[in-house]
């Protein structure tokens, strides 16, 4: 029988604390992945010597039940941890149990006790009757029955030595049996908690951004560019999938504002032809129900998600509740807005930026009737075949309305993604992942040398793993960091490497590709800003002149989908090297959570200086993935091919101009 909890005390027979996963905002739940290695880990100790085990009741939504033994790690600080890959979507809900284990405290005090000839008959005695009330359990295979019965004899016999009884103490098959089914004492039940379980692509992805109205865009004899629809966009489908991407994120489609519409480089007296930029939504042709009629008609829009489906593509749409002074909102339902003491509705600011083609929703007026509006709207777009939803600067709304937001539409539709473009402060930034945004914006953007990127390698890897995905978008038509404007083409084989094997989910926004890196002056943005006006781009001539990334993004692509571990969040280890340049990190996943059930384990060394050649020693810490310290083992270079003969210590030479990058498959002892 279980132990009963104490009611006059708050401690348990053997106390439980620090369970995880943990979500340390609010009374929120933690979250995964279909698919995700996911660490469950608390602390557990009892008074005295007696030894306890730990075990995991996972539950699963269609509550069938799983026990996981924990394992002790060795650290002083009485934590015991398993790894656990959910396969069904769902809330699961989990509990920790302890107790006292019977026999792995006897042969403890045994082993000691015997060998040092002190309560030998004792300790017979006591092994012997752990053996015999094991063999009497029901259900036990009869071949362990009579292995439990044989121990026992050896035990009680007169005629079997000390020497004897050791060996059955430490026979390894007898402690199996009692690791597999221990013999338990004081066991103690833990808090239910819950698990959030979504599908794959909620948390590893490929994701790949264009304007669909560059895509088929073309100029015409008076100099201005028609716009490209969503039936030319169909036509850079094949080559977005080639590449091995399998979520494209469109910017807004809807009908864009003429009040104050923004001209090119975001300048305020826009040409006649000037399209404006997608985020002014809304104008007399409609608000964010609507598609812009130069990109075609809804029924245009449904094919272009099917034709995206058919190529192994999902596409993603923008959310951005905001408005053009020209939306209908703003005529039906002008409390929807600020209204300032001259009577005219506030634009919107990030100080210095002013953006005058935009109003911003003022959720506190109306709040119901903003709710009902926006949840018609998801709804909408899910009924034409959308399931993922990039949400524009999401921390400049209530958190409450997102979370209310997303719980409403995830019950309805849990194949549902959410993406928070919130690059802001940490606890906004947490926050909006814990109330239910599966995947989030990140620093990674700004993170370029190798001290940063350890500091977030580890802060995304184990930190907030329990509650918020980053995407690591590379870059957006809003952010062309200095990195990429002053590294040169070295810059962009560099980042996309990192961000592809670092996360399991990153992303690339179109153009990349061809190394545009031409800043407006004053600005972290693309000179010529596609925000504001259309792109046309040679991408067949640039791939057949050898000038573009494609072909280096396709292969990161492949590698991610031929090696599992780049498909997990928790997986990074960050090793070390001599130079303060080159980054070396490790993406391991045992044998137990592959298909092939061998482990796999990537090795990523990356020179993070664009500009130089780095010859340095790397040092790696082998037991990560179970080779001795100071034994061979064979790599392969899944860029170049090369392979090679590593150990713990070895030397590396990255060219940032032709070779910055190392991806090591760890093949085996050599």
């Amino acid at each position: 029988m279980p132990w009963q909890q104490s009611t006059d005390t708050r401690a348990s027979r053997i106390p439980f604390a620090k369970p995880a996963p943990t979500v340390p905002w609010g009374d929120y739940s933690p979250s995964a992945f279909v698919g995700e290695v996911v660490p469950f880990r608390v602390t557990a100790f009892r008074e005295g010597h007696d030894i306890i085990g730990v075990q995991l009741r996972l539950t699963s939504p269609a509550g069938e039940d799983s026990l996981h033994r924990l394992r002790a790690l060795d650290n002083g600080f009485d934590e015991w941890q398993t790894e656990v890959a959910p396969l069904e979507s769902g809330v699961w809900s989990y509990r920790f149990e302890s107790f006292t284990d019977e026999f792995a405290t006897w042969k403890h005090a045994a082993d000691l006790k015997i060998s040092a000839g002190v309560d030998v008959s004792l300790m017979r005695t006591i092994g012997a009757s752990l053996c015999e009330s094991a063999a009497r359990e029901k259900g036990r295979p009869a071949a362990v029955r009579r292995l439990l019965t044989n121990a026992a004899s050896v035990l009680l016999s007169s005629e079997t030595s000390d020497e004897q009884v050791l060996e059955t103490v430490r026979d390894e098959s007898l402690e199996a049996v009692f690791h597999a089914r221990p013999l338990m004492s004081l066991v103690t039940v833990g808090e239910t908690f819950e698990l959030l379980v979504e599908r794959t692509l909620a948390g590893a992805g490929a994701w790949y951004e264009f304007f669909p109205r560059s895509e088929g865009a073309r100029q015409l004899k008076d100099g201005s560019i028609k716009s490209g629809t969503f039936r030319t966009a169909m036509k850079r489908l094949p080559a977005v999938a080639a590449m091995g991407f399998d979520v494209l994120y469109l910017p807004p489609i809807h009908p864009i504002g003429t009040i104050n519409r923004k001209g090119r480089n975001n300048t305020l007296d826009p040409g006649p032809t000037d399209p404006g930029s997608p985020w002014a939504i809304g104008s007399a042709a409609g608000g964010h129900d609507a598609v812009h009629p130069d990109l075609g008609t809804l029924a245009d829009f449904r094919a272009f998600v099917r034709a995206a489906r058919k190529e192994g593509i999902e596409v993603a749409l923008d959310l951005a509740l905001q408005a053009a002074p020209d939306h209908p909102w703003v005529a039906e339902h002008p409390e929807w807005f600020t209204t300032l003491p001259d009577g005219t509705i506030a634009f919107a600011e990030n100080p210095p930026k002013k953006y005058q083609d935009i109003y911003p929703i003022n959720f506190d007026n109306d709040p119901e009737g903003i709710r009902v509006e926006v949840l018609r709207i998801v709804r909408h777009w899910i009924a034409q075949g959308v399931s993922i939803f990039r949400v524009d600067n999401p921390h400049t709304k209530p958190l409450q309305f997102w979370e209310w937001l997303i719980k409403t539409v995830n019950a309805e539709h849990p194949e549902v993604i959410f993406l928070a473009e919130a690059f802001t402060r940490p606890a906004i930034m947490q926050s909006l992942a814990a109330a239910g945004f599966q995947q989030s914006y990140t620093y990674f953007t700004w993170r370029n040398t190798k001290a940063q990127l350890e500091e977030f390698l580890g802060s995304f890897t184990r930190e907030t793993a329990d509650f918020l995905r980053p995407n690591l978008f590379v870059n957006t038509p809003d952010i062309l960091t200095e990195y990429l404007q002053f590294g040169g083409r070295p810059a962009y084989r560099i980042r996309a490497a990192i961000a592809a094997t670092a996360g399991p989910t990153y992303g690339v926004y179109a153009g990349y590709e061809l190394y545009e890196n031409v800043a407006r002056p004053g600005a972290e943005e693309n000179i010529d800003n596609e925000k504001y006006e259309y792109k046309t781009r040679d991408w067949e001539g640039a791939e057949e002149r050898g000038d573009s990334l494609a072909p280096f993004l396709r292969q990161l692509n492949e590698i991610r989908a031929s090696h599992p571990a780049l498909g997990q969040l928790r997986n990074v280890t960050v090793h070390w090297s001599d130079d303060d340049a080159i980054l070396v990190y490790v993406k391991h996943l045992d044998a137990a959570f592959t298909p092939t059930g061998e482990s796999d384990t990537l090795i990523i060394v990356v020179n993070t200086d664009p500009h130089s050649v780095r010859e340095t020693m790397v040092h790696l810490d082998t037991q990560v993935w179970g080779v001795t310290p100071g034994d061979p083992y064979q790599v392969r270079d899944l860029i170049t091919g090369a392979e090679w003969t590593w150990s713990d210590h070895n030397f590396v030479r990255l060219d940032a101009f032709h070779e910055p990058v190392h991806i090591l498959h760890v093949r085996g002892l050599a």
